[in-house]
């Protein structure tokens, strides 16, 4: 398969919770002294140019993301080898139903509801691995309804990427076009039926990715 397919083809995306401190502080919660991640279905996936479908009642919030492109399948990986296995990256909003995940966490139950909608995981293309050689180095930044929402860099991550790959790796085969969403810097935020979703990705003072939505009702 063609790796910049990857949101066609990839099985399986990995979604990185709280690895921004300030993000986890500004929603109440504690920062992880281990890596935790929760699963999204590749049918969230929706490509820029495109809309994202707000569902009635709930409150969504963006949350502009480092996607992880992996290149190479593998198991139980090391830290020190985990590069060898990232293919590229990709600009991702990892879209949450607030309201939900708030009720799912007050009664302990799992979140996918409030992560799994379609359209829940708008992307940009694929950017090599090598237009990046310093991934901790990303800056990354939102704008709703022309505002800037969020606009932080992922050297603040609190588990940098090789931790994440060895963590994740360890209890599940990664495989060829999954996608790590790495963390969100804080700053999140609802987004409206009308309003439109621009986010950015730069490295070096060079725009690599933007993505453009449109929030409309879902049906």
């Amino acid at each position: 398969m063609s790796i910049r397919s990857f949101a066609q083809t990839g099985r399986k995306i990995v979604a990185i919770g709280r690895n921004f401190s300030e993000h986890a502080k500004e929603l109440g919660n504690a920062v992880p002294k281990a890596p935790f991640f929760f699963l999204k279905p590749t049918s969230s996936y929706v490509l820029s140019p495109g809309k994202i479908e707000i569902p009635r009642g709930c409150i969504v919030h963006h949350e502009v993301e480092l996607g992880v492109v992996i290149g190479k399948k593998g198991r139980d990986i090391k830290a020190a080898d985990a590069f060898d296995h990232v293919a590229g990256y990709a600009l991702a909003l990892d879209m949450t139903a607030r309201n939900l995940q708030d009720e799912a966490k007050a009664k302990g139950l799992p979140w996918s509801a409030a992560k799994g909608f379609d359209t829940f995981t708008p992307i940009g293309e694929f950017i090599p691995a090598a237009s990046i050689p310093d991934p901790q180095n990303v800056r990354l930044w939102v704008k709703v309804a022309g505002q800037v929402k969020q606009d932080g860099t992922t050297d603040a991550m609190v588990f940098q990427i090789p931790q994440l790959i060895e963590h994740i790796s360890g209890i599940m085969t990664l495989e060829e076009g999954d996608l790590i969403l790495t963390g969100t810097p804080k700053g999140v935020g609802p987004v409206a039926v009308g309003d439109r979703v621009v986010a950015g990705l730069e490295y070096k003072s060079e725009e690599l990715s933007r993505i453009e939505f449109e929030a409309i009702a879902r049906n």
